[in-house]
């Protein structure tokens, strides 16, 4: 049975975070800054959810505090945060100062990824980061990255990485990573084919 946590401190966001990415954010109202103080105090965490414009979303990830950058004498603080675990809200309490419910933690399936999956996912990720940067990652460092560490470090569109967030299988959020590479080389082609035609004022080049 899956582990299931009451009363979980929540933190809606305009943003997806993964297992293992780091954010910077800035803490300013009263009940944010009560829940993050006592997630400092007890060294416990809480669950960022994906505010989106279709409302808020069941899957979120469990994040924790990894440092306190500045705390103000009015209260507010920036902090930087890493995605713990996926979750699911099954139901929000609300006699809390602050956000919070009964989540379910989502472990995947335990299945190894086929390393045909794996190796295409970050060969294409290493053809678009040299293609956007001029600089090809390290093959070392690139062995290592899962797909929740590849798609933390390219700026990938909130809906894909709630996919992402909620796909239970390594082997899965790596096709799909994969996909997702492709999509973006062909949106670079066309980008610099436009680009050149306009440099051309689209007139094809004698």
């Amino acid at each position: 049975m899956p582990e299931v946590i009451e009363r979980f401190p929540l933190f809606p966001l305009g943003l997806v975070l993964l297992p293992g990415e780091v954010v910077p954010l800035h803490i300013f109202e009263e009940r944010y800054k009560l829940m993050i103080g006592e997630c400092l105090e007890r060294e416990s965490e809480f669950g960022i959810v994906w505010l989106s414009d279709d409302g808020l979303r069941d899957v979120g990830c469990a994040a924790r505090v990894t440092q306190l950058l500045e705390r103000m004498e009015d209260g507010r603080m920036n902090v930087l945060v890493e995605g713990a675990g996926a979750f699911r809200l099954l139901r929000r309490i609300g006699d809390l100062p602050y956000p919070a419910g009964d989540v379910e933690l989502l472990p995947d399936d335990g299945d190894e990824p086929v390393a045909d999956a794996g190796e295409q996912a970050r060969h294409r990720y290493a053809e678009l980061v040299e293609r956007v940067t001029d600089t090809r990652p390290d093959e070392d460092g690139l062995a290592e990255l899962d797909a929740y560490g590849m798609a933390a470090t390219l700026d990938v569109a909130l809906e894909a990485k709630q996919g992402l967030l909620e796909l239970r299988s390594e082997e899965r959020r790596l096709e799909r990573l994969a996909e997702l590479f492709d999509a973006a080389m062909e949106r670079l082609d066309k980008a610099e084919l436009a680009a050149e035609r306009a440099r051309s004022n689209g007139r094809p080049r004698g």
